[in-house]
């Protein structure tokens, strides 16, 4: 999506360890037009795959994906990170490494939010190594239900992790792939 290439262009930082800072416009304060136009990208990138939910971890992930709930009109599934006292009941978990934070996570959906039948499309703000893909697509498997895709809007494409993904044979579109940030410039593939 060069709107969003652009847009990372004109206002992305780029900080030490490979981070990429979208917060101005993506995760932090969030441009509700703009987020609006990549989830309707996606509905167009998905059109007539019979996708029932659209599943995300939480939180930055959270906007995006209900971009592309309303685009798509469905709802939105978000796993949640660590112990949480407002779940009851059984769940689907897996063990998740945040590349941004340097930690792994245990995420968990509740077994009612997820049936065997659901045609599920994951979506995320980052994909950089592919842990967060990985535990997600884990979750829906344990669900029994079928993972159509992955929606994402910034690929780190220098870390391999959506190669190696698709290699598998996951359908991943990704509306910006970063290929390289070298001094403070962000090169897209």
């Amino acid at each position: 999506m060069k709107a969003l290439e652009e847009k990372i262009a004109r206002e992305g930082v780029v900080l030490p360890g490979n981070i990429l800072k979208v917060g101005s416009f993506l995760n932090q304060q969030i441009d509700t037009s703009f987020l609006m136009e990549m989830g309707r990208e996606v509905g167009r990138l998905y059109a007539g795959k019979n996708i029932t939910k659209i599943l995300t971890v939480e939180a930055s992930g959270i906007a995006f994906a209900v971009a592309i709930g309303a685009a798509m009109q469905l709802p939105v599934v978000f796993a949640k990170k660590g112990d949480c006292n407002n779940v009851s009941g059984p769940v689907y978990s897996a063990k998740v490494h945040s590349y941004t934070h340097g930690n792994d996570n245990f995420i968990s959906v509740p077994q009612n939010y997820l049936k065997s039948d659901d045609r599920v499309l994951i979506a995320d703000d980052f994909l950089a190594n592919g842990c967060a893909l990985i535990g997600l697509c884990d979750i829906v498997k344990q669900s029994g239900a079928e993972v159509v895709g992955a929606a994402i809007e910034i690929e780190k494409g220098f870390q391999h992790g959506g190669d190696d993904l698709r290699a598998k044979g996951l359908r991943i579109e990704s509306l910006a792939i970063v290929e390289s940030m070298e001094n403070g410039k962000v090169v897209f593939r």
